[in-house]
């Protein structure tokens, strides 16, 4: 990984765009992974891969962004510039609109039900955008947008090491069930990372969503998987009718949250220490969402 500092970001935007030299650059609070954020004055932002192996991902935004932000009922982050490799830095970058607001993650004063609502609106809404000249679902995704069978190996090796600590009869069942179907219609967009550091709110209502970095084009049922990380109850009600999608579909999600759930626990994806996916299991084996 590379130290990427406001000192580094300062540097390479005064050499690619002087005229935005004067602007302050502020780190911002909550960094992905994959990339880091800065702002630049009151209405940019830069965005730079960690590591060469996200460098993919904001090139791909770059071309997309663009294109779907026209259809989009709530604002995204349109490029405003791509910016090249330099000899501080070696990976392409961008520039992009800022997007005020903080995360549903960090909100104290979310208006789930609402949320619950316009998360479904806007994934009708990116499922209607024209998709021709979309990236098919792929490595490029990680596989969201493709089958979940894609990663069917991992779920069986993840039940054989936790034997004994989950229900390894309901999670086969669930997985199966996720089996049975797949998407009949033409590919659609697909966000890819509905999570709820991905989603802005300002006065508790939805206002942004950001990091299409992982979309594509292909099955929607990777969207959905919030419906168990983070609503609950008749929350979850409401966001199945505001998404307008069959019970098929349903099912192919559920078996995508039960994957990513199994492999969390067993060790063969990212770390856990608070157990969250822990209780996003209990969620899926309890909560079908469809019947």
């Amino acid at each position: 990984m590379i130290d990427i500092t406001e000192e580094l970001v300062r540097t390479l935007v005064s050499d690619q765009f002087p005229e935005w030299s004067d602007l302050p650059v502020e780190s911002v609070a909550r960094q992905g992974w994959d990339n880091r954020t800065f702002r630049l004055g009151d209405r940019l932002a830069v965005r730079l891969p960690s590591a060469e192996g996200y460098v993919a991902a904001v090139e791909k935004e770059d071309r997309c962004l663009p294109v779907l932000a026209g259809h989009m009922p709530l604002p995204v982050p349109e490029p405003v510039a791509a910016c090249a490799r330099s000899a501080g830095y070696p990976f392409p970058w961008s520039v992009r609109r800022w997007l005020p607001g903080n995360t549903v993650e960090t909100a104290t004063d979310i208006d789930r039900t609402r949320l619950a609502r316009d998360l479904g609106g806007f994934l009708t809404a990116l499922r209607q955008a024209p998709a021709r000249q979309g990236p098919a679902a792929g490595v490029h995704s990680y596989f969201r947008g493709c089958h979940p069978s894609a990663y069917g190996d991992q779920v069986e090796s993840a039940l054989d090491k936790l034997s004994g600590v989950v229900d390894v009869a309901a999670c086969e069942e669930v997985w199966t069930s996720a089996l049975t179907s797949a998407w009949p219609l033409p590919p659609t967009w697909f966000h890819g990372d509905v999570a709820v550091g991905n989603l802005l709110a300002t006065d508790g209502t939805l206002s942004a969503v950001i990091d299409f970095g992982t979309s594509g084009v292909g099955d929607p049922a990777c969207d959905l998987v919030v419906a168990w990380t983070y609503f609950e109850g008749d929350e979850r009600k409401v966001f199945r009718e505001a998404v307008g999608l069959p019970d098929e579909t349903w099912r192919r999600a559920r078996g995508w949250a039960l994957w990513k759930a199994l492999v969390t626990m067993a060790g063969l994806s990212s770390p856990d220490p608070e157990g969250f996916q822990s209780r996003v299991l209990v969620n899926v084996l309890e909560e079908p969402v469809v019947d």
